[in-house]
């Protein structure tokens, strides 16, 4: 049966994506190989070397920056990440100057904080209530 080995967000810079993704986020840098202008460029989660690879993907057509303008302006998330403690997660994140959409809210049995990944989204994170 099919598993998920690489998932996709859309990035107006690759480069200042990589620094956000790793150095603010945390992740770690996972495949990066160059194709002409742009590159094959994945990270993973930290305690998860071997995961579901995050790949950069350069928003270069047309359909995409459109696509991340109405999400944004929309207030809708491109995609979600799991944190033990979104309170925790949100407060050392805001300290690192991180900007947020939404501050942690209690939805049912998650929590959940939207920020912006200087990168042309919005990234929610979840974590159980």
């Amino acid at each position: 049966m099919p598993r998920i080995n690489v998932a996709s967000v859309l990035v107006d810079d690759q480069t200042k994506a990589l620094a956000f993704y790793t150095d603010v986020l945390g992740f770690v840098a996972k495949t990066d190989v160059p194709l002409g202008e742009y590159r094959w460029l994945t990270v993973v989660g930290a305690q998860e070397p071997e995961g579901v690879e995050l790949l950069l993907e350069p928003d270069a057509h047309p359909a995409a920056k459109a696509y991340k303008q109405a999400l944004v302006e929309d207030g809708i998330p491109f995609t979600s990440f799991a944190v033990d403690d979104v309170a925790a997660v949100h407060a050392e994140l805001r300290a690192r100057g991180v900007t947020f959409r939404q501050t942690p809210t209690t939805m049912g049995p998650v929590v959940t904080a939207v920020l912006d990944d200087t990168c042309g989204n919005l990234i929610q994170l979840t974590s159980p209530a």
